[in-house]
């Protein structure tokens, strides 16, 4: 089984009346599963298609660098439940 690792997505949103930019963690398998998570979260919550998305960089974080509690909260409780 796969290892669900914790990446770090930072961007921006281009609308016409709306402009602001983000960094969000989630959690996935691969980088692009990651980016794919952003688009549908970010565009459901600000209505924003994904052309008007810009992704800027993504990086995959340790445990430690996790700064969302919900995050880290499942983070912990699977390493707690596999030992």
């Amino acid at each position: 089984m796969s290892e669900v690792k914790i990446f770090r997505v930072t961007g921006e949103i281009n609308k016409p009346n709306f402009k602001t930019k983000f960094r969000k963690e989630v959690r996935a398998l691969k980088k692009e599963d990651a980016v794919d998570r952003i688009y549908k979260e970010v565009g459901s919550k600000h209505r924003a298609k994904r052309f008007q998305i810009k992704i800027l960089k993504t990086e995959q974080i340790s445990l430690e660098e996790v700064t969302d509690p919900i995050v880290k909260k499942l983070s912990l409780g699977e390493t707690e439940n596999a030992q």
